[in-house]
């Protein structure tokens, strides 16, 4: 098939990028290369993806992307561009998510109705549900965001939904857990602690330590897309990992596997940050088969080993 990815050369992005070219897939990948983190992150992977003849670049914003050119022909698109990150969504920067967040992705849906395509996937995240009424968490208990950035994913979800009742765009949107795995960005917490770790130096923890996330492996989150794209299913679903973990049994698990407990440096707790998380993920498992197919400590065992090898080549 020919696919669209818009992110492409972000984490998730560039990871669902080699799952579709070595699948035999066209790809075309759209990506802004926004400056958020280090952008030699992202030359880095998309070095890796232009090895392949079935890849095409195109640096551009959706919001002035030529979209009815680069979607044509398209069977499939992946909606991952974005504006990330929890903490800093406050203040003079809302205006930057709701650029990135919700006024792009109403951008591409608008080109959507003059392009027909056989599914639209959104990455959307488990940080629409805020603190949730109750866990594991299903898809009909009320978002209730506590970031502005949960906002902004959430205004987004709610765009798709519109297009799809309203025009017909077969969309679906995949609110995804706290996902992991080698080539996290590096403002996230694994990247640096795993980065810690293997340097011996402190690792700074907001909050008590005993906050939970549902972790999900990035390999289970591209099957997980891929599964929903041909699938003829659409709506809105959880793909969890089915780890839902404290902080600091995640740090002990680290220490292990580099030989060394992790020095930690409490700080106080962020604002946005939620107490808990753990996605119900029945829908997707009955709409499109999924299931989380990585343990938590096998998908942290591959992050250090290819932290060690980036280390390696430094």
């Amino acid at each position: 098939m020919r696919a669209v990815v818009t992110g492409a050369a972000g984490f998730v992005g560039s990871h669902l990028c080699t799952y579709l070219l070595e699948h035999g897939n066209e790809v075309v990948g759209i990506d802004a290369m926004t400056d958020f983190y280090d952008v030699a992150h992202k030359e880095a992977n998309l070095a890796a993806l232009a090895a392949w003849d079935s890849f095409t670049f195109h640096r551009v914003d959706l919001l002035d992307a030529p979209l009815p050119q680069l979607l044509d022909g398209a069977e499939l698109v992946f909606h991952l561009a974005g504006q990330p990150g929890v903490r800093p969504s406050w203040g003079r920067e809302f205006a930057v998510y709701v650029r990135r967040n919700v006024l792009a992705t109403q951008c591409l849906l608008e080109a959507l109705r003059e392009v027909p395509v056989r599914k639209v996937v959104y990455s959307s995240s488990s940080s629409v549900y805020g603190d949730a009424e109750s866990y594991p968490t299903v898809e009909t208990v009320r978002p209730r965001p506590v970031s502005p950035y949960g906002v902004t994913k959430l205004a987004a979800e709610h765009l798709c939904e519109l297009y799809r009742t309203n025009f017909g765009i077969p969309t679906t949107s995949l609110r995804l857990f706290t996902v992991y795995g080698p080539g996290q960005r590096p403002d996230m917490a694994f990247s640096r602690l795993i980065e810690a770790a293997l340097r011996g130096n402190p690792f700074p923890l907001f909050g008590d330590g005993n906050q939970t996330r549902d972790f999900t492996f990035v390999g289970d989150v591209v099957t997980a897309l891929c599964a929903a794209a041909v699938s003829a299913w659409t709506g809105v679903a959880n793909i969890g990992g089915g780890s839902r973990t404290s902080m600091a049994e995640v740090i002990s698990i680290v220490g292990l596997l580099v030989g060394r407990p992790v020095d930690t440096v409490r700080l106080p707790a962020q604002a946005g940050d939620v107490r808990d998380t753990a996605a119900d993920v029945a829908l997707a498992r009955q709409a499109f088969g999924y299931a989380p197919a990585t343990p938590l400590a096998e998908g942290l065992a591959h992050m250090v080993k290819a932290q060690i090898a980036l280390m390696a080549q430094r």
